[in-house]
């Protein structure tokens, strides 16, 4: 098997490792927490990053009229499709051996990717802004605004005492791994392929033999 199409292959068997690993993380320091609590988000659930790091969180939330982190979201069932049928997909443009299918699933992977993120931040968002009139504690901004409290994307902020940490985890860089294979498996079917061109271009040249 060519070398092309055994990156490509590789790279869409890696998105099967979000199956296992965690895509995302949002973690929480403050000094009352001698230990950062968090939580790891995978395609499918979310989960503690240490024990009853969520009901913690979920009680502190409480009180400035936050929202409990649900035990399930939509986007839980759609993932692992979308996921799967990726995986797949690599699969199979692998097989073909046509550098224009591998840079066609890097570009899917680009736009469901920006997709992902997009629906990560509105759910960051409504998670941050939609609080609840009965609060018990209500923090305004300097403007009077009542304030939010929405994590970073990525990167880390502070939220009153707390320093949020938004972050991507393993899974998530193999993903990004398996994306940069396609495009080496892109470069690499253009190098086999000028290779295979030139003894043909020689033969071309060479006298025929009486």
């Amino acid at each position: 098997m060519r070398k092309s199409k055994l990156l490509m292959i590789i790279g869409a068997l890696l998105l099967l490792g979000l199956f296992f690993l965690p895509l995302w993380n949002i973690t929480l320091e403050a000094p009352q927490y001698p230990d950062a609590i968090g939580m790891d988000i995978y395609i499918d659930r979310f989960e503690d990053a240490h024990p009853n790091d969520i009901k913690n969180i979920n009680i502190m939330n409480h009180y400035v009229g936050m929202e409990d982190i649900p035990e399930t979201i939509p986007e839980f069932s759609i993932f692992p499709k979308v996921i799967l049928g990726m995986a797949i997909l690599g699969v199979l443009f692998g097989l073909t051996g046509k550098r224009k299918l591998y840079a066609a699933w890097f570009v899917i992977m680009i736009i469901l990717g920006s997709i992902g993120m997009y629906d990560f931040y509105q759910w960051e968002y409504d998670y941050g802004h939609n609080l609840k009139e009965t609060a018990a504690i209500k923090f305004t901004t300097p403007d009077g605004e009542p304030m939010a409290y929405q994590p970073p994307l990525i990167g880390s902020k502070m939220i009153l005492n707390f320093k949020a940490i938004s972050m991507p985890r393993l899974g998530a860089y193999l993903m990004f791994l398996g994306m940069g294979l396609s495009l080496v498996a892109f470069r690499q079917d253009k190098k086999e392929n000028q290779h295979d061109e030139v003894p043909k271009s020689d033969a071309k040249r060479q006298p025929a033999v009486v």
